[in-house]
């Protein structure tokens, strides 16, 4: 993991990307050779200060059997995402093989062409849309960058594109699970295993309320009690919550990042509402706030489609993910709340008004929640993946946080939205899509990444 510094400082972990470059080359002269060696140093120079682990074959490619071997190694090496390079036009044919036998999404970087003599220097965007337009027609997942290595611009698109890239292979070989069933009465949540497989590639993994819960008992109390030394290092004040009522929260904890490791699992979702928090005598919420700040993907009340959205979030460097209600809205801005799971990041400082505090529920007075209020005046996109009609959908838009009119209990705060004012008319629209009731949260401005992930999974974008 890497850690991503959000717009207004936070830390927030971020997956580490391997990307493994091929420079597809030229068997036979033409263009300008040694332009082509110009780009392939920019490249590699470029590459080597980007946030990414570089893996670069040690194979020449120029043909098919080049090409092979190089993909044979990018995999042997791990490698998330290919970056293919053409610093002058390269053999078409190797186009049918990528799309073939590439195991990882593919990102098409070209280059421009040199700005002087009347000579065509590369061809290198011809190629980047030649081998583009063919896998796009064997079904292979693959985005594209265009800019001169070294330049700001070119390099925010290439960022964007392995990101994309990146999270699509993710969803392509996820793995979730769901703890019970959805919440009564949700059946907008409902996970349907084949039509999560069938449209994103993703396998449901599923475990009984009663397998959770034993599995929470079953901690070492040794580690439990460790965890709470952990939690109390947070900072974060007790409010009527006491000391010895946090070892269950860590029990919680460390069972939800058990359950993650063993199962191999990309993003959880529990169905804690309504019966959780009587079986077990405390909400998991608490827990699922330090996931949340951690990078892990994790939806209450049983919404896979919602913990999916958090792994997609994180995936594509968005930050720290909040599923939240839509509470109300008037003509421009939406009241966000719940129980209490906003991940740390997304909140007042520690110690601050409106900061987090460990506390009951608001209902049923039971422990453990977190009180805060999402951190006014910054940039935030609010965004969901759901299905409806045997297939996936996904919409965002963007907007800021602006002071509430009042305080609530759990995790709050205010969403002005401007550009889809009236809001009435856009949840309108949206609620006849089947759009479900927790939306996600990040900072920052992240519609064009979320709209390309949607291209390239097929995902119809509302």
């Amino acid at each position: 993991m890497d850690t991503y510094l959000t717009p207004s400082g936070s830390c927030m972990p971020c997956p580490r990307i391997t990307v493994g470059v091929l420079f597809l080359r030229r068997k036979r002269a033409g263009f300008d050779p040694e332009w082509g060696a110009v780009i392939e140093e920019r490249a590699l120079a470029h590459l080597a200060q980007s946030p990414f682990s570089v893996v670069v074959p040690d194979v020449r490619i120029v043909d098919d059997a080049s090409l092979r071997a190089s993909l044979t190694a990018c995999e042997a090496a791990g490698c998330d995402v290919l970056i293919a390079i053409q610093p002058t036009m390269s053999d078409g044919r190797m186009a049918a093989v990528l799309g073939q036998l590439a195991s990882a999404p593919v990102v098409f970087w070209a280059t421009p062409e040199k700005q002087e003599g009347s000579m065509i220097s590369a061809c290198s965007l011809v190629g980047a849309h030649t081998f583009g337009a063919t896998l796009a027609q064997v079904g292979h997942p693959f985005e594209f960058a265009y800019g001169m290595p070294g330049e700001p611009e070119a390099g925010q698109d290439l960022r964007d594109a392995v990101r994309v890239a990146y999270t699509a292979g993710r969803l392509r070989k996820g793995r979730a699970a769901l703890v019970g069933y959805h919440a009564p009465g949700f059946i907008d949540m409902h996970a349907d295993p084949n039509t999560l497989n069938q449209c994103l590639g993703v396998q449901l993994h599923h475990a009984s309320l009663r397998e959770f819960t034993d599995a929470i008992q079953a901690v070492p109390e040794g580690a439990a009690k460790q965890d709470v030394s952990a939690t109390l290092e947070l900072g974060l004040p007790l409010d009527g919550v006491s000391e010895s009522e946090l070892e269950l929260a860590s029990r919680y904890y460390l069972m939800m990042r058990q359950m993650m490791d063993e199962e191999s699992l990309d993003a959880l979702a529990v169905r804690d509402w309504p019966e959780l928090s009587d079986i077990v005598g405390q909400w998991p919420y608490l827990a699922m706030a330090r996931l949340g700040a951690e990078g892990v993907a994790i939806g209450c009340e049983g919404d896979v489609d919602g913990a999916l959205s958090c792994m997609i979030g994180t995936a594509l460097g968005c930050g720290a993910c909040y599923l939240s209600d839509w509470l109300e809205h008037d003509r421009d801005k939406i009241t966000l709340w719940h129980g209490g799971n906003a991940p740390f990041q997304l909140c007042e400082p520690v110690g601050d008004e409106g900061g987090p505090s460990v506390a009951r529920h608001f209902n049923n007075k039971r422990p453990a929640v977190v009180n805060a209020r999402l951190k006014t005046g910054i940039p935030i996109t609010l965004f969901r993946l759901w299905h409806c009609d045997g297939e996936y959908r996904m919409t965002a838009f963007e907007g800021e946080t602006v002071p509430p009119p009042r305080h609530l209990l759990g995790t709050y705060g205010t969403g002005y939205f401007p550009a889809v004012a009236p809001l009435n008319d856009w949840f309108r629209n949206a609620l006849q899509l089947g759009f479900p009731h927790h939306p996600i949260v990040v900072e920052g401005n992240w519609t064009g990444r979320l709209e390309r992930l949607a291209r390239i999974m097929d995902i119809t974008w509302c």
